[in-house]
């Protein structure tokens, strides 16, 4: 992977969405075709051989290469919404963020007990929206799940989140955030 070209392609925004909060942007990585198709054949190398099943995409920016992945892994794409933005029964989470607290939904018809699903997110700070998403698959009793992030801010310990025998890979580690 080309971790120079993808890093030389992310913007930082300081102060967003609140004061102290730095903001890793990937809306630049995804308008430059040569970091997409980057991304998208990582992604693809490290779960081909997994037996995806399905994909969830947290919303939004997860929902871009989540899509993408599934594709190439001939798997379905399950979005992770906010409330309101699904039309069917729903199970839901809600978890702290940086900057808050949320909810995250998923269809309650969207997993089966046979699907082998790949969570996918744009990155990892403190782990609550992932975690939150991890607890929605979880609900379904899929046969294995899988977490994959683009970027992880490691000194803010998303990680801890998790059992350490949960499989979460990021293609990017980034430090001092």
């Amino acid at each position: 992977m080309n971790t120079e070209l993808l890093l030389q392609n992310l913007r930082v925004v300081p102060d967003f969405p609140i004061k102290g909060i730095q903001f890793y942007d990937v809306t630049t990585l995804f308008k430059n075709p040569a970091c997409v198709k980057e991304l998208g054949d990582a992604l693809y190398e490290l779960y081909k051989d997994k037996g995806i099943t399905k994909v969830v995409g947290i919303e939004s920016r997860g929902f871009i290469l989540g899509s993408i992945l599934a594709e190439r892994l001939n798997a379905g794409i399950i979005l992770a919404r906010k409330p309101g933005k699904l039309p069917a029964e729903v199970y839901e989470e809600s978890y702290g963020k940086e900057y808050g607290k949320d909810v995250i939904q998923i269809h309650k018809d969207a997993i089966t007990e046979d699907d082998v699903v790949l969570i996918h997110d744009d990155l990892i700070a403190t782990g609550g929206s992932l975690k939150a998403a991890y607890d929605l698959v979880q609900k379904f009793s899929p046969r294995k799940t899988y977490i994959n992030v683009l970027m992880e801010l490691v000194d803010l310990k998303g990680r801890s989140m998790f059992d350490p025998s949960i499989e979460i890979t990021s293609l990017l580690s980034l430090h001092g955030e």
